[in-house]
């Protein structure tokens, strides 16, 4: 077998690539599509997508709405991500660090990886308040707008940064930081204290603290705790914050006697 060129992408078969591109399509949605809005945000002719609709729904991977009408994410998929967890040893290792830190502080905490632009979720632990921000395994944000985002990014030097996001950058609430210098700037402030800050920038009111890991495929792992800003002023965020890095460290020892750091 022929290796690809470094820089290159390897040849795709057509209809493989269009499977993929609807479990992409549902999965970023997150609601049911029809025939015609799938084929129109794919640009393939619907008598094309529907046959790939068909296969797909025989094997389980998307599902079709009593009406016959909308399509979904079907039980194959749910399985086959749940795997992926599952067999994921930063994910499995984390799960009693994730534990203590959500006992310690109260508060509800995450374990994130870096995905080209955007930070997904891996993992979640709920903070025992009533009040607390929305979050989901597998959830998309930004990275820019978050501090787990944020504390991956700051592990790469200004350059790295500029290639690896697209700019402009997308506004989430009134204070996202979209200016490359205001970005830069806090990255290398996070750098030098070894946590980073995301206050009101991903969900409005709410304010979160996280320590990368240095570890994952993709751009790295981080660990993060959040709270509404009305249980997060300075102080307690600098609490937050040093409970944060001694959870990453916990898991940074535990992953090393593993061999995966």
């Amino acid at each position: 077998m022929t290796a690809t060129p470094r820089g290159r992408k390897p040849e795709e078969v057509k209809s493989a690539a269009r499977a993929l591109e609807v479990l992409e399509l549902l999965g970023a949605e997150g609601a049911r599509l029809s025939l015609a809005e799938m084929a129109a945000a794919m640009s393939v002719p619907k008598s094309s997508l529907h046959a790939i609709l068909r296969t797909m729904e025989a094997r389980h991977w998307v599902d079709l709405d009593p009406a016959g009408a909308r399509y979904s994410l079907g039980l194959k998929a749910l399985l086959t991500g749940t795997a992926y967890l599952e067999g994921d040893d930063v994910v499995s290792l984390a799960g009693p660090v994730l534990d203590a830190l959500a006992e310690e502080t109260g508060e509800s905490v995450h374990l994130g990886r870096l995905d080209g632009t955007d930070v997904v979720y891996l993992a979640k632990r709920e903070s025992r308040h009533a009040l607390r921000m929305y979050s989901a395994v597998g959830r998309r944000l930004p990275a820019h707008a978050t501090a787990l985002g944020k504390a991956m990014l700051s592990q790469y030097d200004a350059a790295e940064v500029r290639m690896r996001l697209n700019w402009p950058l997308e506004r989430l609430t009134p204070d996202t930081v979209t200016e490359p210098d205001e970005l830069l700037e806090q990255l290398a402030g996070a750098r030098l204290r070894g946590w980073a800050c995301d206050d009101g920038e991903n969900s409005v009111d709410i304010k979160c603290v996280a320590v990368a890991l240095g570890t994952g495929q993709g751009g790295g792992d981080a660990i993060s705790c959040s709270a509404p800003k009305s249980r997060m002023d300075d102080a307690r965020t600098e609490e937050v914050a040093g409970a944060v890095t001694e959870a990453a460290h916990s898991l940074r020892t535990l992953l090393k006697r593993l061999g995966q750091h």
